[in-house]
């Protein structure tokens, strides 16, 4: 199995998943047992994707799945800024800070896999390239 617990992108996410478990311990129980349980979900789906990401062969697929679970993540928070569940500004502003950093290594990482699993030698539409010479 490979080793995950020193890549960038897993120790951002283990950190922010930590830091929604204290965040949402200052909900309201209102939203602590609705948007603050979705939150909870969406930080741990991320870790594992990375987590099998990390370990698989074919990784573009677990990267797109990781993307969608980050939009949906971004959603969430924009949504318990709306409802007011943060107990204030810092806590949403650093949650969604963190949440577009994981975006970014997401889609870094996602363009060089794409690389490596495309021939280097074919072109976008299909055909060989020939040599310069």
């Amino acid at each position: 199995m490979a080793r995950f617990e020193h890549l960038p992108i897993y120790k951002k996410a283990y950190d922010l998943a930590l830091y929604m478990e204290q965040t949402v311990r200052q909900f309201s129980r209102y939203h602590k047992y609705t948007l603050g349980s979705e939150l909870r979900q969406h930080t741990r789906t991320i870790i594992q994707l990375i987590r099998q990401a990390n370990a698989s062969a074919e990784k573009s697929g677990l990267l797109l799945q990781l993307r969608e679970e980050l939009e949906n993540l971004k959603l969430t928070i924009r949504l318990c800024k709306d409802m007011q569940a943060f107990a204030n500004s810092n806590a949403f502003q650093f949650s969604i800070n963190e949440t577009i950093n994981l975006s970014k290594q997401t889609e870094g990482w996602l363009k060089a896999t794409q690389k490596r699993e495309r021939p280097e030698s074919a072109s976008p539409d299909g055909k060989a390239e020939r040599a310069n010479r």
